[in-house]
């Protein structure tokens, strides 16, 4: 299918905050302990010439569900939602099918980077994200840098299943963290069933010093290991804003490391593949 061409963020969150809810919101992080909704975020990416975006869950619960796919519908900028299920739960497969039939729904994600380094290692959870496929559901893996060779024996270990990883896989880029996170990385890029979203770079960086320049060899070695038609331009807004002045600052980064590409590989990141790999033309189908 011949998809029309959109700009698609591929990843931010919304959120009503509160302390209890969103407890990884640290003393650090006070400028995005707020509320932030789509009011917030529409002006943003219409300043930035996108179309819509994908919204992301930032809680383990079924009210983030509830909560997300509310507002897609009340939202239709908000193109698709990448929730939440206990896939470990042993009723996992009921859990994924009935969540799956709303067609908003396009990926489920849980927060790995949160749990023991062996998480993914665990068959109750591997067995529930072998449910998505079915479905026609992506799995968003989000990992510490460190965490990449367990995810790259996950990826593996279920080839039918559609991945994306989330932020490159988190290099520790304010530690200057290169070689170890390459290797790595590029063991999860040999699987040609995962798509990787360039986002979350500047908040692995220095928060207050951080340079476009430290930014780019990161994106170079993402493009040259996953290749244009599976990477995804992903903001991370509103977290971005812990190390960003705005959503356009962070948009910029990608933009103009991009702007040598040719105009078909731009296409393809800022919104092509995301519109492909999420199947966001059967989200959006009334």
């Amino acid at each position: 299918m011949i998809l029309p061409l959109v700009r698609i963020d591929a990843h931010q969150h919304f959120w009503h905050y509160s302390p209890q809810e969103y407890g990884w919101i640290d003393a650090r992080m006070q400028r995005i302990a707020r509320d932030f909704l789509p009011a917030d975020l529409q002006p943003e990416l219409a300043k930035n010439g996108f179309d819509g975006c994908i919204a992301v869950q930032a809680r383990c619960s079924d009210e983030e569900n509830t909560f997300l796919l509310d507002l897609a519908r009340r939202h239709p900028f908000v193109r698709g939602v990448v929730g939440w299920v206990d896939l470990c739960a042993p009723d996992a497969r009921d859990r994924v099918a009935n969540l799956a039939r709303e067609p908003r729904l396009v990926g489920l994600r849980h927060v790995v980077q949160a749990e023991p380094d062996d998480f993914l290692h665990r068959r109750d959870f591997r067995a529930g994200v072998r449910t998505l496929a079915r479905h026609e559901l992506v799995y968003d893996v989000l990992v510490h840098s460190r965490q990449l060779d367990a995810a790259a024996d996950f990826v593996e270990a279920l080839p039918d299943q559609p991945f994306v990883l989330d932020h490159l896989g988190k290099p520790a880029i304010a530690r200057g963290e290169r070689d170890e996170w390459e290797r790595a990385f590029r063991r999860v890029a040999a699987a040609p069933h995962v798509a990787c979203k360039l986002s979350g770079l500047v908040t692995e960086a220095d928060w207050q010093n951080w340079r476009a320049d430290d930014l780019r060899w990161y994106l170079d070695r993402a493009l040259d290991a996953f290749g244009e038609h599976r990477v995804l331009f992903g903001s991370d807004w509103p977290v971005c804003l812990l190390a960003a002045r705005d959503h356009a600052a962070v948009h910029a980064i990608v933009a103009d490391w991009a702007a040598r590409l040719p105009a078909g590989t731009r296409e393809l990141l800022f919104g092509g593949n995301a519109a492909r790999i999420y199947r966001l033309a059967k989200a959006t189908t009334p």
